[in-house]
């Protein structure tokens, strides 16, 4: 047996390997590195490891596909052989999937990933981490924006991170969202080592987290694809880059299949509680969703927003209707929505009641491509979380839909001084059946404050089951 392994890189941060297939054997790495990329040659006697697509440049994300090629699929082998090779393929790739070494000091490491599917915990209740615009900028050394000075001593990238670690401690969250701006990429020359910097706390907390892209992501050495691709690699990471290759395209009446615009746009089924007649059923969907960078409109800038063929993809989504059970009839589950920038009709809400502040003018697209329209007719979408505009909180109710600001999280990102930074939280509950848990019977929110209380605020329902017959 001969193994060779070529090329120069930084060390890999982010893996992922799979098994496959009885005999012939593959495994795939999502793979960091911020050199060009290399090839790799292992070899198993008479049957190579062959390299696969391979992307890169500079701080991409590459991603390799080794597949062991078997000199004898086309003629038939006896189960020996077959047996001798399989256990082969197992042995190296239970050695590689722990430590391979690369120039003599550089690792390859297994991805974490998170204990799907999600669900609801046993109590009924299933509890999401709103954070919005952290703009993580290199750490220590990238300062606060307005703070006050009897604040802090001293204020960086670290006090977001202290209070992401904070409240991940405090509500011990079943799932957290991060809803763009995760970095601000115009103050890092390194997206990668930015991103697993911001990302950290979620990381090693072991939840399941996902994200979407804002607006300032993509402004340093990634573009969006690369970067979804990258955070879809992560630990503890549902993100991902796009539907699967069966919802990635659509047919018009007209016969011209088009691609989904943007790159984050997914949905993630959380399923009922773990013994309760729903535990093998969605009930409750979360729909994510790339609101885009920024446009030019008539020789105005402005935003992209929500396009229309992400509206076509949302409404293809087929939905598990709940079973009837007691008095809840047949229907769809609830939906929450997530992304970074606001519809344009957000700012009707400055002349309708609302709860929490509205501090500054919305930025939002000019051109509406009928994103409210389109979670109207779907008749599942109760609530939808933003970002974007730091100093506002606020949740309010456009045609039967609460949509929610997270408040600006990040101490890189601008705020105001003397109001503290601040996070979502969203707490779903389930109905009680006579011996089970059912479906999702309410939806709340409330915020918690970076201060030293971690203040909770604004507490409110925003949809119930029992209220909406």
């Amino acid at each position: 047996m001969r193994s060779g392994v070529t090329g120069r890189r930084r060390p890999w941060e982010v893996a992922e390997w799979r098994l496959s297939n009885w005999g012939v054997g593959s495994w795939e790495w999502g793979l960091r590195t911020e050199d060009w990329a290399s090839e790799i040659n292992i070899w198993f006697w008479e049957r190579s490891v062959g390299v696969g697509e391979v992307t890169d440049s500079k701080a991409g994300t590459l991603q390799i596909t080794f597949t062991v090629m078997d000199p004898y699929t086309k003629h038939h082998q006896n189960r020996k052989n077959s047996l001798f090779y399989l256990l082969l393929v197992l042995a190296a790739a239970h050695l590689l999937s722990r430590k391979l070494y690369l120039d003599g000091d550089e690792t390859v490491r297994v991805k974490k990933v998170a204990d799907l599917p999600l669900r609801f915990r046993s109590d009924g209740t299933f509890k999401i981490l709103q954070v919005a615009d952290m703009h993580y900028g290199i750490g220590k050394v990238t300062r606060c924006r307005d703070v006050l000075s009897s604040e802090f001593d001293f204020c960086s990238d670290l006090n977001t991170t202290q209070f992401l670690e904070r409240i991940i401690r405090a509500e011990n969250p079943d799932f957290i969202a991060f809803t763009g701006d995760n970095i601000f990429g115009s103050s890092t020359p390194d997206a990668a080592e930015s991103l697993s910097k911001a990302f950290g706390p979620a990381m090693e907390s072991g939840i399941p987290w996902a994200a979407v892209l804002g607006n300032h992501d993509h402004e340093s050495s990634m573009n969006r694809e690369e970067l979804m691709s990258f955070m879809s690699l992560m630990d503890y990471s549902v993100s991902q880059i796009n539907p699967s290759f069966d919802g990635l395209t659509r047919t018009t009446k007209g016969g011209v299949t088009t691609k989904i615009d943007g790159f984050g746009n997914y949905n993630i089924k959380v399923y009922g509680a773990p013994g309760s007649t729903m535990a093998n059923s969605s009930i409750l969907n979360l729909f994510f969703l790339d609101s885009g960078g920024r446009a030019f409109y008539q020789g105005f800038r402005t935003y992209e927003g929500i396009r229309e063929s992400q509206l076509n993809w949302l409404q293809g989504q087929k939905q598990d209707p709940l079973n009837p059970s007691e008095d809840i009839p047949l229907s769809k589950p609830p939906a929450l929505a997530f992304f970074h920038i606001p519809i344009p009709e957000i700012p009707q809400l400055w002349y309708k009641k609302i709860v929490g502040q509205f501090q500054e003018a919305v930025a939002c697209p000019r051109v509406n491509s009928g994103a409210l329209k389109t979670f109207v007719s779907m008749g599942d979408v109760k609530a939808v979380f933003m970002g974007h505009d730091h100093t506002n909180d606020f949740c309010g109710n456009l045609d039967g839909i609460w949509f929610c600001y997270g408040g600006g999280f990040g101490y890189h990102a601008y705020g105001k001084p003397g109001w503290p930074r601040r996070a979502r939280i969203i707490m779903a509950e389930l109905k009680k059946g006579k011996n089970s848990w059912m479906g999702v019977e309410r939806i709340k929110t409330w915020k918690r404050l970076d201060d030293k209380k971690l203040s909770k605020i604004d507490e409110q329902i925003l949809w119930d089951q029992r209220l909406s017959r």
